[in-house]
C-alpha cells in the first residue's frame, strides 16, 4: 500500500511543485510502474542499489535502447530524491546509477533556400496566412512547439519587434522577432476570427486556440505541399534557426539565450551541424590548409 501512495505522491509532486510537463509526468509514471513490475515482490521504494542495477541490466537484455534506459534512470533518481526530501529514506539506492551514453544524432535542418521556398505563400486564404505566420515565427525566433502554441496576442510587441515566451520550467524570456515574421503575423491578425473571447495568437477558424497536434499537422501538410524531402515539424524550423544563427554569428552563448537552453551543452550540438561550412572557411583562411600552399 505504501508503494502506491509514494508513487502517487511523487507524481503529484513533479506535476505541482516541480511543474514538469504532462509528457514528462506520463513517461516517469510509466517507467516507475515498469520497474515495479520487474522487481516483482519488492516494493520500489524499498529496493536496494543492487536490485536497481539488476533491473537496468534486465531492461537492456529486453532490447531497450540507451535513450529509454536513460529515461528510466532519470525517473528512478527523481523518485528516490523525492523520498529523501520527504524523509522516507536516508540514502538513495539510485545514487550510483548511470545512464548509458547515447549517440548524439545531429538535428536535421533546412537550408536558407528551402526555408524561403517553404514560406512562399501562394494564396491569401486565412488558413494559409495563419500557417505562414506560425512558420515565420518558428524560424524567426527559434520557438518550441509548446511556446508558440501558448502565445497570446499581447505577447507580441510589434514596436519593440520582440515576443515574450514562457519556456520550460515556466521561465520567461524575451526573443527578437524578424521583420518578415512581424509582417506575416500582422497579415494573419487582419483575417483572424474576431468573434471569439480567445486571447490566443494562433486560433482555428472557429476562434479556438490551436492544439499542439493541429500545429504539427498543418506544418506537415505545408511540407508535403512544398515537396520537402523529409516531413516538416516545429523542431526542424527551430533547428534551422539555431544552425543559421550560429553560421552567421558564431556566438554560442547568444544562441543559448535565444533558444532558452539552461545548459550550454544542449546548444553545443548545433556546432557540429555546420562542420562543412567551418571546413570551407578553414580551407580558405588557414595558410597551411591547402596542399602545395606557400
Amino acid at each position: 500500500m505504501d508503494n502506491i501512495i509514494y508513487l502517487d505522491d511523487f507524481c503529484r509532486y513533479i506535476a505541482t511543485e516541480r511543474r514538469l510537463s504532462a509528457y514528462t509526468l506520463r513517461n516517469y509514471e510509466f517507467e516507475l510502474k515498469r520497474c515495479q513490475q520487474l522487481l516483482e515482490d519488492t516494493a520500489l521504494w524499498q529496493a536496494n542499489s543492487k536490485q536497481l542495477q539488476s533491473l537496468l541490466a534486465k531492461l537492456h537484455r529486453q532490447g531497450l535502447n540507451a535513450r529509454s534506459i536513460a529515461l528510466c534512470v532519470s525517473a528512478l533518481k527523481g523518485f528516490y530524491s523525492f523520498l529523501l526530501k520527504r524523509g522516507h529514506l536516508k540514502l538513495s539506492p539510485a545514487a550510483g546509477l548511470s545512464a548509458p551514453k547515447q549517440a548524439k544524432s545531429l538535428p536535421k535542418n533546412l537550408d536558407a533556400d528551402a526555408v524561403s521556398h517553404l514560406l512562399t505563400v501562394s494564396d491569401d486564404e486565412p488558413l494559409s496566412l495563419r500557417d505562414n505566420a506560425m512558420m515565420e515565427l518558428f524560424y524567426s525566433s527559434g520557438l518550441r512547439l509548446a511556446e508558440l502554441a501558448g502565445l497570446d496576442i499581447k505577447d507580441i510587441d510589434v514596436q519593440a519587434a520582440q515576443v515574450r515566451v514562457l519556456g520550460k520550467g515556466d521561465k520567461m524570456r524575451i526573443v527578437p522577432v524578424g521583420k518578415m515574421a512581424l509582417s506575416a503575423i500582422a497579415t494573419w491578425l487582419k483575417v483572424r476570427p474576431s468573434i471569439s473571447d480567445e486571447t490566443a495568437l494562433f486560433t482555428s477558424i472557429k476562434g479556438e486556440r490551436l492544439s499542439h497536434r493541429s500545429i504539427q499537422a498543418r506544418l506537415k501538410l505545408r511540407g508535403q505541399q512544398q515537396a520537402l524531402d523529409a516531413p516538416l515539424h516545429p523542431h526542424k524550423l527551430r533547428h534551422s534557426f539555431a544552425t543559421h544563427m550560429l553560421e552567421s554569428s558564431g556566438d554560442l552563448r547568444a544562441v543559448q539565450e535565444l533558444l532558452g537552453h539552461s545548459d550550454l551543452a544542449t546548444t553545443q550540438i548545433y556546432t557540429h551541424v555546420d562542420f562543412q561550412h567551418l571546413a570551407q572557411v578553414y580551407d580558405m583562411a588557414h595558410p597551411r590548409a591547402k596542399k602545395g600552399g606557400n
